[in-house]
């Protein structure tokens, strides 16, 4: 019943921003958690940033001062502020979702996923 849908992935030089929008539709949680994936060429897909129904967020390190997950007061978008990026930030972003608020860094726990998103960063 949940669908997530992403979008404002693109191409960007280094140090330029991007801001990606994840669209939740189909159903309400009271609880949830809502976060951010990436996954680069040959790498594995990690957990870049988190958020609950009750506002905790976590950000992995090799982004914090530079990305931002935030939603809006509806709770129905969910979006990922990305400055200053990288090079290293090129990767696929995937936006996920689960009916519970515990934090949990692997893709597994995570039952609902958008589509993926292309970020690719030049230099």
């Amino acid at each position: 019943q949940v669908q997530l849908v992403e979008s404002g992935g693109g191409l960007v030089q280094a140090g330029g921003s991007l801001r990606l929008t994840c669209a939740a539709s189909g159903g309400t949680f009271s609880r949830y958690a809502m976060v951010w994936f990436r996954q680069a060429p040959g790498k594995e897909r990690e957990l870049v940033a988190f958020i609950n129904s009750f506002g905790s967020t976590y950000r992995t390190t090799s982004v914090k001062g530079r990305f931002t997950i935030s939603s809006d007061n509806a709770k129905n978008t969910v979006y990922l502020q990305m400055n200053s990026l990288k090079p290293e930030d090129t990767a696929v972003y995937y936006c996920a979702a689960k009916g519970s608020s515990d934090y949990a860094s692997q893709p597994r726990a995570y039952n609902y996923w958008g589509q993926g998103t292309q970020v690719t960063v030049s230099s």
